[in-house]
C-alpha cells in the first residue's frame, strides 16, 4: 500500500504559528491531519473530478507512465503528528484532503477551442 500524509494549508500554518508563539523547540513539526491516505483514493477523486479514468499499473508500467514522479507514487509514508499535537495543543480544523478535492470549486474545467484547461482553485 502506498499512503500519503495530508493537511490543509491553514492547519499547517497554525502549527507553525503556535510553534513560534510558544517558543517550541521540537526538532520536527509534522503538521499532519490525515496520517495515511491511500494514493489510489487521491487519484480516484482527482480522476473523477477531471473525467479521467484511473487505472492500476504494475511498477514497470507506472515507471513508464509517471517517469521521475514514480519515486513518489510508490512510496508508503504514513506520518504521525501525535508529538506536535501534544506539544502545541494543536488539532486540525479544516476539511480533509479527499473532502476538499471533491468540492466542485476545486477543479474547474473549461473548454477553449480544442484545448481543455484545468484551473485549480484550492480552498
Amino acid at each position: 500500500m502506498n499512503r500519503w500524509p495530508a493537511a490543509h494549508r491553514f492547519d499547517a500554518a497554525r502549527v507553525y504559528r503556535l510553534a513560534l508563539e510558544q517558543g517550541a523547540t521540537v526538532p520536527r513539526y509534522h503538521a499532519i491531519a490525515e496520517e495515511g491516505l491511500p494514493f489510489k483514493t487521491i487519484a480516484e477523486v482527482i480522476g473523477r473530478s477531471l473525467g479521467v479514468p484511473v487505472v492500476s499499473k504494475s511498477p514497470e508500467e507506472a515507471a513508464d507512465h509517471f517517469g521521475w514522479f514514480t519515486q513518489f507514487t510508490g512510496i508508503d509514508v504514513p506520518t504521525s503528528s501525535a508529538k506536535i499535537r501534544a506539544a502545541l495543543g494543536w488539532e486540525p480544523k479544516e476539511k480533509g484532503l479527499i473532502e476538499d478535492l471533491d468540492q466542485p470549486y476545486y477543479f474547474k474545467v473549461r473548454q477553449r477551442g480544442s484545448r481543455r484547461q484545468i484551473r485549480l482553485n484550492p480552498s
